[in-house]
């Protein structure tokens, strides 16, 4: 920092060890506050400061004053650009804020002092003055991206990779030689990048309306600044490092609603409050129509529509556990041939959610949707194949699109707000629906009906003796049959926890044992597989399913053990040459 002896300000040992002043880290740094900030927020590591200081030696004059040059000065925090004690002392301080620091020779010019002003293991006292800062981050953590916040974003959410956003950017070489510019917004998703990628990098860490200055080396962003991308006319220029000025204008949320990614919502507008639909839901009639419009689309036409219904279905909160809708919809192909339409504002298609009418992929995405949310739903084949195809020409193995707006919904009654007397008969219904789904192959409905009936019997400590024997006879069964839908999801983790709960209430239940070592053997834990088919067959010797797996679990041990020992004789193989 510059030197300025032109003013001068005295400070005593005893004013000094007099005052109030607290201890900072555990280096012997000093502080006083003398006149509290504005915020809660202090600066970081990299953030560009600007503060107004006067500095004097301890029982000496003054050295320095940024308040006599009316200038404020700056600097950028753990940078090494001010001593030690600067740095540590000032990442401490809110914007506004005064303090005293008084600085040990060792946080400051040490030994060897900064001739002629400041002499040797001197101890420094600081008046400061925090006027603000700019916030500048390494996002890679080798100063290979820097980003200076130049407008703060709003809220506190920042995109992610799967996000599509849209941006305004401008980025040029350091000798301000424009590189490229978007007129407009650009819109891109995050995980395919655009053009450089600290685009990409930095967008993840930006607030809805942030702007910031990136920095940017050539290393970040040799792939698109070479001579391939820009032409020759940058060819000479092109390992130069590149300034990217970037606004964050706005981004859509992108959601994977099935595990393997092929049921992907894209929120197109946010809806209000935290509540989804649940699997018991009901959708209301308004005066103009029901309140659940679901628009579809496929490939990138508009070839699908749900819509309103001018009547409400009566559904009773327990009774008819499942979403009611009423639609009207057109099902063309790719090539624009209608290939279904259903429905019409007079007289609506009606349909239940967990039935095969719609979709399977489409209520999977419905139920994660909140009131007023309006979604694009993209889903593929093996999630729409009850689509029923009305011209035999039509194909419809293709990915669907629906543009989808919940308008409102009613939720189911909460299980545990069901009447005593009433548990075990939605118990019951719920573990039925569930096995119909079962054999319409919809496992994934079927796994939720079984999860909502064992909900419905959970805490039993009203039911009578009578009533507690049948409640543990239906949690047997639906955990059971819940892990014969996990085993044809592939969710054999899962699976094997359903097993296990039967077992802590049947410890010999037979097909507990033996789904559970399926799921064993798919995730090649092949022990415990073998524990529980030997106990599954101790109890039932004559269970020919249990057989044939114990015969395929010793196929699995076998094909292991010659594994094994191709890899150990190829390992010994080379230690011997």
């Amino acid at each position: 920092m510059d030197l300025d002896t032109s003013s001068f300000k005295l400070y005593s040992q005893n004013e000094i060890l007099g005052e109030d002043f607290k201890e900072i880290g555990t280096q012997g740094l000093r502080k006083r506050v003398t006149q509290l900030g504005t915020s809660w927020k202090t600066p970081f590591p990299g953030d560009e400061v600007e503060v107004h200081y006067s500095g004097c030696i301890q029982g000496g004059s003054s050295f320095d004053s940024s308040w006599d040059r009316h200038t404020p000065f700056r600097f950028k925090i753990g940078q090494c650009e001010v001593i030690k004690g600067w740095d540590e002392g000032i990442s401490t301080m809110k914007k506004g804020e005064k303090a005293v620091f008084m600085i040990p020779p060792h946080l400051g010019y040490g030994e060897m002092g900064s001739p002629p002003t400041i002499p040797p293991n001197a101890t420094l006292i600081f008046d400061v003055e925090l006027l603000s800062w700019t916030s500048i981050r390494d996002l890679t953590n080798d100063g290979g991206i820097l980003k200076k916040i130049l407008k703060d974003g709003e809220g506190w959410a920042t995109p992610k990779v799967a996000d599509e956003v849209l941006v305004k950017f401008e980025a040029r070489f350091e000798d301000q030689t424009l590189i490229s510019k978007s007129q407009e917004g650009v819109e891109f998703y995050v995980c395919d990048g655009y053009l450089f990628p600290a685009i990409a990098k930095a967008v993840t860490t930006m607030r809805k309306g942030e702007k910031a200055e990136l920095s940017v080396k050539f290393t970040y962003g040799i792939k698109q600044v070479g001579k391939d991308a820009f032409g020759s006319a940058f060819g000479a220029q092109s390992n130069q490092n590149m300034i990217i000025d970037l606004e964050l204008i706005s981004w859509k949320s992108v959601i994977n609603v099935a595990e393997d990614k092929r049921v992907i919502k894209k929120i197109l507008r946010e809806g209000e409050g935290f509540d989804h639909p649940n699997e018991g839901s009901v959708v209301k009639g308004t005066p103009t129509g029901w309140q659940l419009i679901i628009h579809y689309r496929r490939g990138n036409k508009r070839n699908y529509r749900f819509t309103s219904s001018s009547r409400a279905l009566p559904v009773s909160d327990y009774a008819k556990p499942c979403s009611c809708c009423a639609v009207k919809y057109t099902c063309e192909c790719e090539d624009g041939i209608v290939i279904e339409s259903k429905g019409s504002d007079y007289d609506p298609y009606e349909f239940i959610c967990f039935e095969d009418h719609i979709p399977e992929g489409l209520f999977r995405a419905i139920v994660t949707m909140r009131k007023g949310e309006k979604s694009l739903i993209t889903i593929c084949s093996e999630y729409s194949s009850n689509i029923v195809v009305s011209r035999s020409s039509a194909q419809t193995n293709g990915t669907l699109i629906y543009d989808v707006e919940l308008l409102s919904f009613t939720k189911e009654k909460p299980h545990w707000k069901i009447e005593t007397a009433e548990k075990l008969e939605a118990c019951e219904k719920k573990k039925d629906e569930g096995n119909r789904l079962f054999r319409c192959g919809k496992f994934w409905c079927s796994s939720m009906k079984y999860e909502k009936a064992v909900k419905c019997v959970e805490f039993d400590h009203s039911f009578t003796d009578e009533e507690k024997t049948r409640a543990n006879a239906l949690r047997i069964s639906c955990h059971l049959n819940n892990a014969a839908c996990k085993l044809k999801l592939g969710d054999y983790v899962e699976a094997s926890k359903c097993c296990t709960k039967v077992l802590e209430l049947d410890p010999s239940n037979v097909k507990a044992l033996y789904r559970r070592s399926q799921s064993y053997l798919e995730t090649r834990d092949l022990e415990k597989a073998e524990i529980d088919i030997k106990k599954a067959l101790s109890i039932n010797p004559n269970n020919r399913e249990v057989k044939l797996e114990y015969n395929k679990l010793r196929n699995k041990k076998k094909e292991y053990a010659k594994y094994e020992a191709e890899i150990f004789g190829t390992v010994f193989s080379r230690q011997g040459n």
